[in-house]
């Protein structure tokens, strides 16, 4: 099978979607000819058009506004928005509007607005540009949150979202967009709700999210060669949320470990483990255990933004102490 990167797999995702459906079109900022800052987008305006690839003025509550609109009258818009951090900008459109509107309409409306953002610090983006705020829409009924790890995982998920009738927040981490994997050819899509087991094991589960999925493999390689076996779970949506999945693997090892970059209070680490200790209390040999950014603004310090983040060597050692290797 070739492999592509996460960004090529975004990019095919969009472009099989427009050819399929020429209801489905893109806004956002430098989404057209510039491809985004990311440049994930590059080459789509020339297949597409400008009608279809909208470069908009900066005013995220004014385009997402419109592709609220757009997808009320029967369109299916791409919003792109830069950096997660702008989300704060269109809340009212995502949260009050896009998110209601089929509740209060008695189901009459429905709004299939996919809204692309990315997440992820260490990119040296200081604290207004590298946020994980995927906690917040995860909160929001009437929201689906997708967090793609993989090629793989970015393409099926992107086209499932595009042909979903219901407002998407689609999540990508900056810092992978380079990543490499296995991508077939032919058509796919993955269904949403739906966990997958990265790898599997027997000692402890590493339930882990977007980038720390790459992560906790790392660290999973590790604790192989201390002879721990460590299970990986991919939630890939947070809502709906696979809670089965979780329970029955935290079942199956008796101990747990989230993994997140979204900070930790009050975050998607929190929700995961009181879904695993209501689920599997009774199997688990120690508490669950959570790792996730810390509650500060992110540094612009490279030292100190490292310092934020969860890393491998982290995961191992909580690791070794869940299992009594310290």
């Amino acid at each position: 099978m070739r492999e592509i990167t996460l960004g090529q797999a975004i990019r095919e995702a969009l472009a099989e979607e427009m050819r399929r459906d020429p209801r489905v079109l893109i806004l956002g900022e430098d989404v057209a000819e510039a491809g985004t800052a990311f440049k994930v987008l590059s080459g789509l305006v020339e297949e597409f058009g400008p009608e279809r690839v909208i470069d908009t003025p900066i005013s995220e509550a004014g385009f997402t506004g419109i592709g609220v609109g757009l997808a009320m009258t029967g369109m299916r818009p791409v919003i792109d928005i830069m950096f997660g951090d702008f989300l704060t900008l269109a809340m009212d459109q995502i949260v009050n509007q896009a998110a209601k509107v089929h509740y209060m309409s008695g189901g009459k409306l429905k709004v299939p607005l996919v809204v692309r953002t990315t997440l992820g610090a260490t990119r040296r983006s200081a604290a207004q540009h590298s946020q994980s705020l995927h906690a917040w829409f995860s909160h929001v009924p009437g929201l689906k949150v997708v967090l793609p790890s993989t090629p793989y995982d970015a393409k099926g998920l992107l086209k499932t979202a595009i042909r979903d009738d219901n407002p998407v927040l689609f999540f990508e981490d900056k810092m992978m967009y380079q990543l490499k994997g296995p991508v077939p050819e032919g058509e796919y899509t993955i269904p949403f709700g739906v966990a997958d087991i990265k790898r599997e094991g027997s000692d402890l589960t590493i339930v882990a999210t977007s980038s720390m999925v790459q992560v906790a493999l790392a660290a999973a390689e590790e604790l192989e060669q201390l002879g721990l076996s460590a299970e990986v779970i991919d939630p890939r949506t947070t809502s709906p949320l696979d809670r089965q999945t979780l329970i029955e693997s935290a079942r199956k090892t008796g101990r747990v470990i989230v993994v997140d970059e979204g900070y930790q209070s009050y975050g998607v680490t929190a929700e995961i483990a009181a879904v695993i200790n209501e689920g599997a209390f009774y199997y688990l040999d120690a508490p669950v255990k959570r790792l996730g950014a810390l509650d500060v603004p992110v540094p612009f310090s490279p030292v100190l933004e490292d310092l934020t983040v969860p890393t491998p060597a982290a995961v191992v050692e909580l690791a070794k102490a869940l299992c009594g290797r310290v």
